[in-house]
């Protein structure tokens, strides 16, 4: 499993936004993505996961290119900003609707993607009700729950307390050692030290170290 990126750029209303980004990313590793905002962390996301075409370049995953071959991943479960759930239903039947989508994935692997992030799968709150931690980890849950070989998570540590961060730990480890894709934008520098084997740094949509 690889994903391959070859001189990626994109411009938006004549401003570049990622400009020759060349990389390669391989299974049963952890990549992160460290800058300040507006660097294009999530933008490379995005083109990875097939929301935002890139204006040139190729993205590439195991020899198969976006937009030529596929319009967007076959495997990929996404934590974008932030989540968003239907506000009258639990969140065990919102990750449920969204299994619906694909099939494949039974309450089962539902509820035990829920109680990885420290949610109660039985819990019969709609998600109105949820404080912003819980949303958090809804999303975290409906990112991996589908067991995808791409996991991409945009600051998942947000609103999150310890123990929170702790399961979101065990999880990226264990997406790692499941020979998974994960790649993950965080702001705490010792957490991205901690979680990624390879951190690409960026600066005005450029890598300009890892």
């Amino acid at each position: 499993m690889y994903i391959e990126l070859k001189d990626v750029c994109k411009e938006i209303k004549n401003t570049a936004v990622l400009t020759d980004i060349s990389l390669r990313m391989e299974g049963g590793k952890v990549y992160g993505f460290r800058g300040k905002n507006g660097c294009g962390k999530t933008m490379i996301m995005r083109v990875i996961s097939g929301l935002i075409r890139p204006t040139s370049g190729e993205v590439i995953i195991d020899n198969r290119t976006m937009w030529k071959d596929m319009t967007f991943p076959e495997s990929i479960g996404i934590l974008l900003e932030n989540p968003s759930f239907l506000d009258g239903y639990t969140g065990f039947d919102n990750l449920k609707i969204l299994a619906s989508i694909k099939g494949g994935t039974d309450d089962i692997q539902i509820k035990d993607a829920m109680k990885k992030t420290g949610l109660n799968p039985d819990d019969n709150r709609k998600y109105k009700k949820y404080s912003l931690g819980m949303k958090q980890k809804l999303g975290i849950a409906a990112a991996f729950m589908e067991n995808p070989d791409i996991v991409i998570l945009d600051e998942p540590l947000n609103a999150l307390d310890k123990e929170g961060v702790d399961n979101v730990r065990a999880i990226i480890n264990e997406l790692k050692h499941g020979g998974k894709i994960t790649i993950i934008a965080c702001h705490d520098a010792e957490e991205m030290e901690l979680l990624a084997d390879t951190i690409f740094e960026m600066e005005n949509g450029k890598i300009v170290g890892k």
